[in-house]
């Protein structure tokens, strides 16, 4: 659905299944960072009204959206968690790198969603200009960081639903 449809902040939180007992890792970008610590700052805030635990969230920050991927794969190897939430911006400059970085980034992180037995949760902007990405990291259209804790929650509880099943 189209952001200017809807508003990515815009969930009843109380309809969002409990992160309690949960661990989640959030990899951020820090180029852009105006951008992306406003995300990670919307995913954090969403994953403790949700009832993670302020310890159970893990954060780390790599270059940039490129290197999302590699980050999210050394936390899947090197912490147990329930779920990665990856944050980043890739704005349109003047030449094909938008497109280079942008296709490998979306490529890497579905990559990680079918290689481990988690979800790798895709909370990065592509946008046409530093106005539209603001927009949505908080601006008018609410911020994708809300959208990527509910995504990693909702994923989790529906991995952990399905064990359940096969457990019966």
């Amino acid at each position: 659905m189209a952001t200017n449809l809807q508003n990515l902040s815009g969930y009843n939180l109380s309809e969002v299944p409990s992160g309690k007992d949960k661990k989640f890792g959030i990899v951020v970008s820090d180029w852009n960072s105006e951008v992306t610590h406003a995300l990670l700052a919307g995913a954090r805030d969403t994953l403790l009204k949700l009832g993670v635990r302020e310890k159970d969230i893990l954060v780390k920050h790599v270059p940039g959206s490129f290197e999302l991927t590699l980050g999210a794969q050394f936390m899947a190897e090197y912490a147990d968690l329930d779920g990665i939430i990856c944050l980043g911006c890739v704005i349109q400059g003047e030449t094909p790198h938008f497109n280079y970085v942008c296709q490998g980034v979306t490529h890497g992180i579905t990559e990680l969603n079918l290689s481990y037995n988690i979800p790798f949760v895709f909370g990065v902007l592509t946008t046409n200009t530093l106005k539209q990405a603001l927009e949505r990291a908080g601006g008018k259209h609410g911020n994708k960081g809300v959208e990527a804790a509910v995504t990693a929650v909702k994923m989790a509880a529906l991995q952990q639903e399905m064990e359940a099943l096969d457990e019966q």
